[in-house]
């Protein structure tokens, strides 16, 4: 089963779990759980600016920023970056200790506050070099943005049943709902207000 990147260098998909055999993308439910939850996600990343970047120019210089072109990470923890910024994370990664994020949410975070403090590769440091193998081997995947369009069109249609995660649902387990006594044991403030994003 060959790997294949879709809109974003780095994820890599299993082609036979992705495309049906004349090349389109499978319905989603027919998608295992964790390709799907990263096929849905690009839709969101393929239009991002790369994370460093945006760093660098904030909202306001945003036109600024170069698009995202790979992604490392996990879902939801992700970083995406440009070509010339791919550098800088895989330093951090390599040599920094980014590796002991791995895996965790929070390896976007610590790539950003790296970055942000001023982190950067040295200028002699090697990135990795991509190269296509056997490209001509795999089937001809549809335009990043085809599939950008398809998926969405697939999503906006699903209906998520907020019912399958709330106190009643099987996915609590053993898990008690929290009494007003160990809410007030916490030391947790409710009343604190948080800005908003």
């Amino acid at each position: 089963m060959s790997k294949v990147s879709i809109g974003l260098r780095g994820w890599r998909f299993n082609e036979e779990s992705v495309f049906d055999p004349s090349g389109e993308i499978k319905p989603l439910d027919e998608i295992p759980d964790d390709e799907r939850l990263r096929l849905v996600r690009l839709l969101t990343l393929v239009e991002e600016p790369c994370d460093a970047c945006y760093l660098t120019y904030g909202e306001t210089e945003r036109h600024r920023c170069r698009s995202a072109e790979i992604v490392y990470g996990e879902p939801m923890g992700e970083v995406v970056l440009c070509g010339p910024h791919e550098t800088d994370f895989l330093y951090w990664f390599r040599d920094v200790g980014g590796s002991e994020f791995r895996g965790e949410v929070d390896l976007a975070d610590e790539f950003h506050s790296w970055f942000d403090a001023g982190g950067r590769a040295p200028g002699d440091y090697d990135g990795i070099e991509h190269v296509e193998s056997a490209p001509e081997a795999l089937p001809d995947t549809p335009d990043p943005q085809e599939i950008h369009e398809d998926l969405q069109t697939r999503i906006e249609g699903e209906r998520i049943d907020l019912r399958e995660y709330g106190p009643d649902s099987d996915s609590n387990g053993d898990q008690e709902p929290l009494s007003e006594d160990t809410l007030e044991s916490a030391d947790v403030d409710l009343s604190q207000e948080y800005p908003d994003k």
